[in-house]
Order: structure tokens, then C-alpha cells, then sequence
């Protein structure tokens, strides 16, 4: 190579590379997702609290640990009340059914290790978000979107002095039915827009999906990106009634028995329906809170090949 052609190449070269950097440094700007490791919480609307701790604790076993008040601007009165399920998963009854036609759901939760980040997350794939976190009123820190259904979701970052971090190891007894929410589920009108939001956007993905009939999809389980949670879409819900929606708006608790969950619940004077193998292939018991929530006692493994799709590990 002559050294005129020598040249040339050298000063292309070093016009191309600082082209590169500023790409790369774009690139390293745009906010990445932080994990999202599973079911936080699920929030219920409750017209007596009184009866409802009747079922979450004699029944269900789970102890109450701490309840919030209203804040002053809003009134005197309590806000909500928190039942246990493990360090962090919960149970939140919010006094607050009115009217009978109101949905007993409040919202859903998933818990981030990131919640700011998640935040910046959100808005930069045009979700409408806080423009700002503050302390939640326990002292975690979260806040909340609308999914395409007109859900409330809400993310939250467990921190070090809040309510559920000083109770760690904490309200836990031996005798509680379950130790894990393992999904909660809720209606699904579309669910391409669902998918956009869960599974493009937040990251969850399919592991199963099945129906009534072998040709139909009627639930779809969506796994939390980082856990094994799951979210379950309820499809094919059209106008449902306050006790339809109960039980399509409804949590499950994993045990490693549902024939023990079930001897257990007996026991302790509730009469539920008998223990049946689900279309997904596995033990499960339905159970229903006074307000007519229905929540789910699910065995882990299937014990029937499950129907329709394959199960994914």
C-alpha cells in the first residue's frame, strides 16, 4: 500500500469510529427493565372485616400483622388490613364493598428489586406512569399503572424500615394453609393488548394455556419474568356478575397436598365442594371468601398430562 492510500484509510477510519461510540452510548442511555420476581400482593375489597377474618385466618390459617389508617386528609377510619402469607407476599383487605355490584378486586401486585428503574422503564415504552416516587404509606416504596383492562397493577420495592421489612420472620405460623401465592388471576378481554403490555413490554411469558374444550383457550398462565409466579389471564368472561367475577378475580395458594389443604379446611369448619384435578392436570380445591373471591388451593405438578398445550418448565 502506497503511503498516500496509507493516509486516506487512517483518517476514513478514525471518522467512522466516534459514529459508533455515540450509537453505543444511545444504546446504554435507554432504561433497561429490572427483574420482577413474582406475586407481591393481591388487594380485595371486603364489606365486613370482621367476617372476612372468620375465613383468611380461621379458615385459611394467615395471621394479621399490621393495619394501615386512613390518611387525615381522607378521614378517620381504617384503610386496609394485611394478612401474611410469607415475608413477602400478603393478602390486602380494603374495607371499602359498598355496593354489591362492585368488583371485589382492588388491584394486583408484582414485586421489582428496582421500582425507580422500573418506573423510568415504563415511560420510556410509553406506559403512563408517576412523574414521581414518594414512600408508599407502610414505607415501602411502588407505585401503580392501568393494564389494557382497566386493572390496577402495582409495583413495589420492598425497603429496609417498612412495615413488612421490620416483620420479617415474623407472623408466620405453622399452621397457615399455604406458604406461597403462587398466581392470581384476572379477566382478559383482549388479549393481544394484554400481551403487549405483559409480555412485550414487562417481559412475562406463556407456560401454559388451556380451556373448557380441547380446541379452546379460555386461561392463559404468564410467568413473571425473574419467578414462578404467574399472572392467569381469564378469557372469554362476557358481562359477568359481582359472584362470576369473584371467582374468574380470584389468588391461588400452592401446597404441596390439596388432600390435606382439604382435610385441613374441614377441620376448621369450612365445607368446601371436593378436591378436583383441573384441565392444567393438577390437584386443586376451590375456596370462596365471604365476599365471594374465590381462592385456589393448587398442588405444583400436574398428575394428569395437562390438556390442550404443553406445560413449560
Amino acid at each position: 500500500m502506497n503511503l498516500r492510500l496509507f493516509i486516506a484509510v487512517l483518517l476514513l477510519s478514525n471518522l467512522v469510529r466516534p459514529v459508533a461510540v455515540v450509537h453505543e452510548e444511545k444504546h446504554e442511555s435507554s432504561p433497561r427493565r429490572p427483574a420482577i420476581v413474582g406475586v407481591a400482593h393481591i388487594g380485595l375489597r371486603t364489606g365486613s372485616l370482621d367476617t372476612a377474618r372468620k375465613f383468611y385466618t380461621g379458615v385459611l390459617g394467615f395471621q394479621e400483622p399490621f393495619s394501615l389508617n386512613k390518611p387525615a386528609t381522607a378521614g378517620d377510619g381504617l384503610l386496609l388490613t394485611y394478612f401474611k402469607v410469607n415475608d413477602h407476599q400478603y393478602i390486602e383487605l380494603f374495607p371499602e364493598l359498598t355496593d354489591p355490584k362492585m368488583d371485589r378486586l382492588s388491584h394486583i401486585a408484582f414485586e421489582t428489586t428496582d421500582v425507580e428503574q422500573l418506573r423510568a422503564y415504563l415511560a420510556s415504552n410509553g406506559v403512563k406512569v408517576p412523574g414521581k416516587l414518594e414512600p408508599m404509606q407502610d414505607g415501602n416504596w411502588g407505585f401503580e399503572v392501568t393494564d389494557p383492562d382497566g386493572h390496577a397493577v402495582e409495583f413495589v420495592e420492598l425497603r429496609p424500615g417498612s412495615l413488612h421489612s421490620r416483620n420479617f420472620g415474623k407472623f408466620l405460623p405453622e399452621g397457615r394453609i399455604s406458604q406461597r401465592i403462587i398466581h392470581v388471576g384476572v379477566v382478559v378481554k383482549d388479549r393481544s393488548a394484554a400481551d403487549r403490555f405483559y409480555k412485550d413490554i414487562l417481559g412475562f411469558r406463556e407456560t401454559w394455556h388451556g380451556g373448557m374444550k380441547d380446541n379452546a383457550t379460555d386461561w392463559v398462565d404468564m410467568r413473571v419474568p425473574e419467578g414462578t409466579d404467574w399472572l392467569e389471564y381469564m378469557l372469554n368472561v362476557h358481562n359477568p356478575g359481582p359472584q362470576e367475577l369473584g371467582v374468574m378475580h380470584h389468588l391461588a395458594l400452592g401446597v404441596p397436598s390439596v388432600k390435606a389443604g382439604y382435610e385441613t379446611v374441614l377441620e376448621r369448619g369450612y365445607k368446601p365442594k371436593e378436591p378436583h384435578i383441573g384441565r392444567d392436570g393438577k390437584w386443586q380445591l376451590n375456596l370462596y371468601d365471604p365476599n365471594w373471591t374465590r381462592v385456589e388451593l393448587m398442588e405444583p405438578k400436574p398428575v394428569r398430562t395437562p390438556c390442550c398445550s404443553p406445560m413449560l418448565e
